[in-house]
């Protein structure tokens, strides 16, 4: 039997170069699913909920509207953390060539997909 999340997962580093690695996560830190090989879930969840904290506040304390999406650029790729709705966040782990365009794509169909999963898993 496939896991509809993580085939969504799996799906994102198979349609956007780049991608590495995926975790699924509540908004307050707990793992929903992940598709890692060297992040560890756990930890990438507690800590990109505490960046998506902080990226509310930052939106709220500039009056630029709802949070989508936080990117922080390292040396040797990318984090992107996306809210999916009001519960959850996809963290991304990339590489520094990761297809920005085909992720941009990508990203408003993954998130769609993951909401409509996560509203009917909740009674």
């Amino acid at each position: 039997m496939n896991d509809p999340v993580q085939d969504i997962l799996v799906s994102l580093r198979d349609r956007v170069m780049g991608v590495r690695e995926t975790t699924l996560a509540t908004v307050d830190g707990l793992v929903v699913a992940s598709d890692t090989d060297k992040t560890h879930p756990e930890s990438m969840a507690a800590v990109a909920s505490a960046a998506l904290s902080l990226g509310h506040r930052l939106a709220d304390q500039g009056d630029t509207g709802t949070l989508r999406q936080l990117t922080a650029r390292c040396g040797a790729g990318h984090v992107i953390v996306t809210a999916v709705g009001t519960r959850a966040l996809l963290a991304v782990v990339t590489d520094e060539g990761m297809d920005g365009l085909a992720f941009d794509r990508e990203i408003p169909t993954i998130v769609e997909d993951l909401k409509k999963i996560l509203a009917n898993d909740t009674p």
